[in-house]
C-alpha cells in the first residue's frame, strides 16, 4: 500500500513544531522524479517548499504542513508517537491524521495522475508545505504566499488537507473559516487595602457589569455559511496573590470567533463604545489572527464533491466550522479553496491514529479530484446538483 508506506514514512519524523525533521526532503525526493521544480522558501528557522509541475495553465495546489502538536506524556501512549504502528486496522502515531497521510495520499495521487497524463500547456499541479502551522504560524505558508504574490502567481484551485470528517470517511468538506479577532484589555483601577474600599478603585468590580454585557451582546447572526459571532474570556487575572489587597488593574483576553456578517472595524468600534459607556479607565491592544473567507459552490466544490460520492457513495456537507487554518493565507490568491482530509476525531489527542483502509480512498478522492478539474468542466447541471 503506497499511502501506507509514505505515512508511515513521514509519521517517523518526529517534527513537532516548527521542526520539519527531513518530511520536506523526503516529499521532495518523491515528487522530484516527476517533474515537478521544487523550490525551499525558508523564513525565520521554518521550512517552506513550493513545489511545481508544469509552468503555464490552471493550478490546482494541495496544501498542507509537516509540523505536528507535541505529544504529550510519551507514557500515556499505547505504541510510541513516532514509531508508526498499524494495530486493530488503524495506523497510529502523532501526525497520522493531522495531517501527514494526507499528504502521503496526495503524493500518490499526483504520482498516479503524471503516470497517466503527460505535461501539459493547460494545467500545473502544485504543493505548498510548510512546518509552521500548528505553532505561531507566522513564517510558513504566509511567507510562500507573499513570494508568489511577488511574483504574480497565482493559483486557481486549492486543496487543503486538514482533517474535516466526523464519522466517516467523506461526510464532511469545509469551504470556508471564521475569523480571528483576539483583545488583551486592561482595566484601570486603584490598588489599595480591602479594609479601606473608600481609598481604592477595584477594576474587577468596574469590570464585572461590562464584560456581563460583552458576553451577552448578540454581534451578528450569521448567514447562509457561517453561525453567528461569537465571543469568548479565554483569560483573566488580577490581584498581587495576597488576600488583603485590592488590585490596581484586571487584564482579561478574549476572542472573537467571526462571520462574514461582521467585520473587524465593527466589531472593534462597538466595543469600544461599550466601554467607554461603562465609564472606567482602559487599555486595549487587538490582534487580528485571521480573516474570515468562503469559496462559494463552483468547479472545485463541484469536483470534490463528485470525487467523493464516486469513491465512497456519500454525499459529503459543506461547512465552515472549526478553528482557523492555513487556508487563511492562501484565500489572498486563490479564488477557490477548500479543506478535505481524514476523520478528525483523534487530532491533538493522545494515540492519533487514521483507518488504513481510509488511507487508499482518500488518494483515490484527491486523484479523481484533480482529473475532473484539469481534464474535464462541470456542466451548469453538475453544478447546480451540489
Amino acid at each position: 500500500m503506497p499511502v501506507l508506506e509514505k505515512a508511515r514514512a513521514l509519521i517517523a519524523r518526529p517534527s513537532i513544531t516548527p521542526e520539519d525533521a527531513g518530511c520536506l526532503d523526503l516529499i521532495a525526493f518523491w515528487l522530484m522524479p516527476l517533474g515537478f521544480s521544487i523550490e525551499r522558501i525558508d523564513t525565520g528557522g521554518v521550512s517552506n517548499l513550493w513545489a511545481r509541475r508544469g509552468t503555464t495553465g490552471r493550478v490546482i495546489c494541495f496544501a498542507g504542513h509537516t509540523d505536528v502538536v507535541p505529544t504529550g506524556p510519551l507514557e500515556q501512549w499505547t505504541s510510541p508517537p513516532f514509531e508508526p504502528t498499524v494495530r486493530d486496522g488503524y495506523l497510529y502515531g502523532r501526525g497520522a491524521a493531522d495531517m501527514k497521510s494526507s499528504i502521503a495520499a496526495c503524493v500518490v495521487a499526483m504520482e498516479r495522475l503524471a503516470n497517466r497524463r503527460p505535461t501539459s500547456a493547460e494545467f500545473s499541479l502544485a504543493l505548498l508545505l510548510t512546518s509552521d502551522e500548528e505553532g505561531d504560524a507566522v513564517d510558513g505558508t504566509v511567507r510562500v504566499v507573499e513570494a508568489l504574490r511577488a511574483r504574480n502567481e497565482a493559483i486557481d484551485y486549492c486543496i487543503v488537507g486538514e482533517p474535516t470528517c466526523v464519522s466517516r470517511l467523506g461526510d464532511t468538506m469545509k469551504n470556508g473559516r471564521r475569523g480571528s479577532l483576539s483583545a488583551s484589555l486592561v482595566i484601570k483601577g486603584v490598588q489599595g487595602h480591602v479594609a479601606y474600599p473608600h481609598l481604592v478603585k477595584n477594576p474587577v468590580h468596574l469590570a464585572a457589569p461590562a464584560l456581563a454585557e460583552l458576553a451577552a451582546t448578540t454581534w451578528d447572526n450569521g448567514n447562509e455559511h457561517f453561525p453567528p459571532t461569537s465571543f469568548q474570556i479565554s483569560n483573566a487575572h488580577a490581584g498581587t496573590g495576597a488576600g488583603n489587597v485590592v488590585p490596581g488593574t484586571f487584564e482579561i483576553s478574549f476572542n472573537f470567533r467571526f462571520s462574514t456578517a461582521s467585520t473587524v472595524e465593527g466589531l472593534q468600534s462597538r466595543v469600544h463604545a461599550l466601554l467607554d459607556r461603562h465609564g472606567f479607565e482602559y487599555d486595549i491592544r487587538w490582534t487580528l489572527g485571521a480573516k474570515p473567507f468562503l469559496t462559494p459552490r463552483g468547479e472545485l466544490c463541484a469536483a470534490l464533491t463528485d470525487a467523493i460520492a464516486t469513491e465512497l457513495g456519500i454525499a459529503a456537507e459543506l461547512s465552515t466550522t472549526g478553528g482557523t487554518s492555513d487556508g487563511r493565507f492562501i484565500a489572498d490568491i486563490c479564488p477557490q479553496l477548500v479543506e478535505f482530509g481524514p476523520i478528525n476525531a483523534s487530532i491533538h489527542k493522545i494515540d492519533e491514529c487514521i483507518a488504513v483502509a481510509d488511507l487508499e480512498p482518500l488518494a483515490r478522492i484527491y486523484e479523481l479530484t484533480f482529473e475532473r478539474l484539469l481534464f474535464s468542466r462541470a456542466s451548469p447541471n453538475d453544478k447546480k446538483a451540489i
